[in-house]
């Protein structure tokens, strides 16, 4: 009876974890309204999926510092920056579904070892990044930078993951994609 309880407990507290991560858009609706920006400026951090594919973007900016190349590169990690927080709300989801998949098939899930897993990936798929873009605003001096990740470059990593539980590399390899589009709001 108690571990009964405790297992209704701990789907319920699963369950929570899964609708609010759902609940929180991962793309961040803009009101720079930057004029003469380019899109990527004024559409910040966003999950999308366009003809190139599923894409993570991070915008991040800086503002002048007296030297222009430590201002881009102060845009460019706060671009990665912005990458990471996004990567990390999908992985969070997708560690969720895992979870929830997982258990309700009967199978033991050790909630430490996802976690652990999950953040392996996700520093992994961060080297993965690359700059694909920078701004300056002739008005403010302000210098913007845009971060990409793909998501073919993510499941290419999670091949190699050996230190990866099979059951989740299979998870990821199955439903990351439905995960980033209900992310992503399907937006194409």
């Amino acid at each position: 009876m108690v571990r009964r309880q405790t297992q209704g407990l701990l789907f319920f507290a699963i369950l929570l974890i899964f609708l609010a991560g759902c609940s929180s858009k991962t793309m961040v609706e803009s009101d720079l309204h930057i004029k003469g920006a380019p899109d990527w400026v004024n559409e910040g951090t966003q999950m999308l999926k366009d003809k190139n594919g599923r894409l993570f973007h991070g915008v991040g900016s800086a503002t002048p510092m007296g030297d222009e190349s430590l201002q881009k590169s102060t845009a460019d990690d706060r671009a990665r920056a912005e990458l990471a927080r996004i990567l990390n709300s999908y992985l969070t989801v997708a560690s969720n579904d895992y979870s929830t998949s997982a258990s309700s098939g009967g199978e033991v899930v050790h909630e430490q070892s996802v976690t652990r897993e999950i953040e392996n990936l996700s520093r992994v798929n961060l080297t993965g990044s690359k700059i694909i873009g920078r701004w300056r605003d002739k008005k403010s001096g302000d210098i913007y930078s845009i971060a990409e990740l793909d998501m073919k470059h993510m499941k290419q990593t999670l091949e190699l993951a050996e230190q990866m539980s099979p059951s989740l590399r299979a998870f990821l390899n199955q439903e990351s994609d439905s995960i980033f589009d209900r992310l992503a709001g399907d937006k194409p």
